[in-house]
């Protein structure tokens, strides 16, 4: 029982990181006929470059297919194996994510693909995350801001929905998000970081 064990646990993580790895914007934007993200305003591809190519459709389909990949990486794990898989699936998922082999291990900041995890493990939690996100990006016009509040607030939404049993995934989540926005909150300190919207960063 023990290798079984052991055998979905490594099966829920490669299957969880190479669909993390997929970077749909990239696709996206490529497909669209709106060149190669990652010459493009920040280099990222993650859905708030892709905004910046003037593609509010490219923008929101990443979006939605990043915060996918996460929450389906999950999901199809807890169906398979256990919950413990499903976890690793979401962590290795985010890893594929920050971290896609086939881009030299160059991806995206992460805070999409952080949310549809969220929702899929216990979506209470995801839906104060997305609605917290939400209201910070209305009020400050800037994605990394909003990204950021949404996973410093994700352990206190943790508590109040009393969801515990995801605490220790949810901090490491968070810290490789702020670990992946290191340039962002040196802009948003020194007040240069771009605004929603914006073509490329000021």
């Amino acid at each position: 029982m023990a290798e079984v064990s052991v055998f979905a646990l490594i099966l829920a993580a490669i299957g969880g990181y190479l669909l993390g790895s997929v970077p749909f914007g990239l696709v996206l934007t490529r497909m669209a006929g709106l060149g190669d993200l990652r010459q493009i305003g920040s280099g990222n591809i993650g859905a708030t470059n892709v905004l910046r190519t003037g593609s509010k459709g490219a923008a929101l389909a990443t979006v939605l297919l990043d915060s996918a990949k996460g929450g389906v990486a999950v999901l199809v794990a807890r169906a398979l194996f256990d919950e413990d898989a499903a976890q690793l699936a979401g962590l290795a998922a985010f890893l594929g994510h920050l971290y896609p082999v086939w881009l030299g291990f160059k991806g995206g900041k992460g805070i999409a693909t952080f949310l549809g995890i969220l929702l899929a493990l216990a979506w209470p939690v995801g839906l104060a995350a997305c609605a917290t996100w939400l209201v910070t990006a209305l009020v400050t016009r800037t994605s990394s801001i909003a990204g950021l509040v949404a996973a410093a607030s994700s352990g206190v939404w943790l508590f109040w929905f009393l969801e515990g049993r995801i605490l220790i995934l949810v901090f490491l989540l968070t810290v490789l998000v702020y670990l992946r926005h290191a340039e962002n909150l040196k802009r948003i300190k020194d007040g240069t970081e771009p605004r929603i919207g914006a073509k490329k960063p000021q």
